[in-house]
C-alpha cells in the first residue's frame, strides 16, 4: 500500500516527533499495562500484539513481564530503535495496521491515541476487521483513545512548546469531524510544518464501528486506573472489544 503523502507516515517517522514527546511519563505507561494485564487475567502463554507500538515502550514492558510479544509499526526509524530489545520472546516489525497481520495472536493493543487518522470509517472498520481476524479463540482488542469530548471542551488553541533547543508553535482546533494539530518549527536554519488529524471518534461512534466489524464492546474506561468511562470527565476512552 502506497501512502507516501499521510500526515502520519511522514511525522512518526521523524525525529523531531521524539524531541516532541520525549515528555511521555514512563511510570503511567507501566501501570496501565500491569492494570490492564490483572484485569485481563492474562496468562504467561498468552501471544500479544503491540500495533503500532512506537519505539516499544509498552512491547517491551510485557515483555519484561513474561509474555511473548510482538510489536508492528509504520515507522522504518521507530522499529530500528526498539529492535535492540529483540530476545526470544520479542519481536518487532515494520507493518502498516490497514494490512492483515499472518500470526495469530490472544491480545492486541492499540495505545496511546493510535487509531482515528484515517479520513473515513471504511478505514477504520477495515482495520477493526484486520484486528479481529488474528485474534485467536476468546481473543480481546484493548483500544486506548482521547475522551474526544473533553478534549474538544478544554482544547488549547495556541501553545509554544520548548523542548530540546526547538521552539515549536503548536495550533489546535476542531473541525470537520477531526481534531487537528499543527505544528511548526525552525531547526538548523531551515523551517518545518507537520500535522496530526485524529478523528472525533464519540463512545457512540465506536460501538457503531465495532458492530460493522463484527466486534462487541466488552468493556469501556476512562483512565489509565481504570475508573468507569464519563464523558464529561474522563481523560481517556479505553475499550476492550471482544
Amino acid at each position: 500500500m502506497n501512502n507516501t503523502d499521510t500526515w502520519f507516515e511522514k511525522w512518526f517517522d521523524t525525529p523531531f516527533y521524539h524531541k516532541l514527546y520525549d515528555h511521555r511519563n514512563e511510570q503511567e505507561a507501566e501501570l496501565f499495562i500491569d492494570n490492564l494485564v490483572n484485569f485481563l487475567q492474562l496468562k504467561n502463554t498468552d501471544k500479544i500484539l503491540d500495533l503500532p507500538c512506537g519505539k516499544g515502550r509498552h512491547s517491551i514492558y510485557l515483555n519484561k513481564l513474561g509474555y511473548n510479544v510482538v510489536g508492528a509499526d509504520l515507522s522504518t526509524n521507530s522499529i530500528k530503535s526498539a529492535k535492540i530489545y529483540e530476545n526470544d520472546l520479542l519481536s518487532f516489525q515494520v507493518h502498516d495496521m490497514r494490512e492483515k497481520l499472518q500470526n495469530k495472536f490472544n491480545v492486541i493493543f492499540n495505545l496511546f491515541t493510535s487509531f482515528g487518522y484515517f479520513e473515513d470509517d471504511e478505514t477504520n472498520i477495515k482495520v477493526l476487521q484486520n484486528f479481529k481476524k488474528i485474534l485467536d479463540n476468546n481473543g480481546l482488542i484493548v483500544l486506548d483513545f482521547l475522551n474526544v469530548k473533553k478534549v474538544k471542551n478544554n482544547l488549547i488553541a495556541k501553545e509554544i512548546i520548548d523542548k530540546n533547543d526547538i521552539r515549536f508553535n503548536i495550533k489546535r482546533k476542531v473541525e470537520n469531524n477531526f481534531i487537528t494539530k499543527e505544528i511548526n518549527f525552525t531547526f538548523e536554519g531551515k523551517t518545518y510544518q507537520f500535522e496530526e488529524k485524529v478523528q472525533f471518534l464519540t463512545f457512540n461512534h465506536f460501538s457503531e464501528m465495532a458492530d460493522k466489524a463484527g466486534l462487541t464492546i466488552k468493556n469501556s474506561f476512562g483512565d489509565y486506573n481504570l475508573n468507569p468511562f464519563d464523558e464529561k470527565e474522563s481523560d481517556r476512552l479505553i475499550l476492550i472489544f471482544e
